[in-house]
């Protein structure tokens, strides 16, 4: 027994979550009430030896596992009594042979195998289908005693939910086209553009907002010695950004504010 286990004594809940992070879960302790217990996104971790610790300084009855290509699956969570025991029963023929676990209110928790892009996304589907991937997390209600209904792997993700859970992807920055638009911008000036729409088409849930703001704000530099426009500017990061998977009006809102911050536009 290591030294971790020997000075932090384990609660069947941390045993619970060691066994997760040894099959390559990322898992945190959560509160009855499914709220996290600590920081999940920087404290939560796939290393069997630090879970007495971390359940010990963050006590947690439930355990929380994140969700995406973390820990390698995404979740359908259909919720009973608000519209997923109604898609449930309209699919269910279709809905078979992929690990799923029943939840505390009588719904369920489809695992599938990660899917690139799946983002987390509530009642797109459906009323009460929510989708939990890149960023999101679910509770491991077998922990808490709930009903494994298929004990099967998770499979990938049926073509016909993919269409349903996942809107079509935006076109991709057209970088030749942005930069023919700044002819008069010199080379060094063009290799800052190309640089910036490819940081904030790549960017990742969670951080897509603040890379685009820091990206704008960088580039409005070039502003006053004439290299660039704002209009240039806002084209270039709008297409890059539509690409990450940002919305128009947030994106509108974080362009206009990092060029105000810069030049007063």
């Amino acid at each position: 027994m290591s030294s971790a286990l020997k000075q932090y004594p384990m609660t069947p809940v941390a045993e619970f979550a060691q066994k997760l992070a040894r099959h390559g879960l990322k898992v945190f302790p959560c509160n009855e009430d499914k709220t996290p217990a600590c920081k999940w996104g920087e404290l939560a971790t796939k290393c069997p030896e630090s879970i007495p610790m971390l359940w010990r300084t963050y006590p947690g009855a439930l355990i929380g596992v994140v969700t995406g290509a973390v820990s390698g699956f995404d979740a359908l969570d259909l919720d009973w009594g608000k519209g997923g025991d109604g898609f449930y029963q309209e699919h269910c023929t279709r809905l078979t042979g992929t690990r799923t676990h029943r939840t505390r209110s009588g719904g369920l928790h489809l695992l599938f195998r990660h899917r690139e892009n799946m983002r987390n996304s509530a009642s797109r589907i459906a009323s009460g289908v929510d989708v939990r991937g890149d960023g999101g997390y679910v509770i491991w209600w077998p922990a808490a005693g709930c009903e494994v209904v298929d004990k099967s792997a998770a499979t990938q993700w049926p073509a016909w939910l993919v269409e349903m859970a996942q809107p079509p992807l935006p076109p991709k920055a057209d970088l030749k086209h942005i930069e023919d638009g700044m002819r008069n911008a010199d080379r060094y000036v063009q290799g800052a553009v190309r640089a910036a729409v490819q940081t904030v088409a790549s960017a990742p849930a969670g951080g897509r907002n603040d890379r685009l703001n820091a990206e704008t704000f960088s580039l409005a530099r070039f502003i006053p010695e004439g290299y660039l426009t704002a209009t240039e500017i806002a084209y270039a990061m709008s297409a890059a950004a539509l690409q990450a998977g940002l919305s128009e009006p947030e994106i509108q809102k974080t362009i206009a504010s990092a060029l105000r911050a810069r030049v007063g536009v």
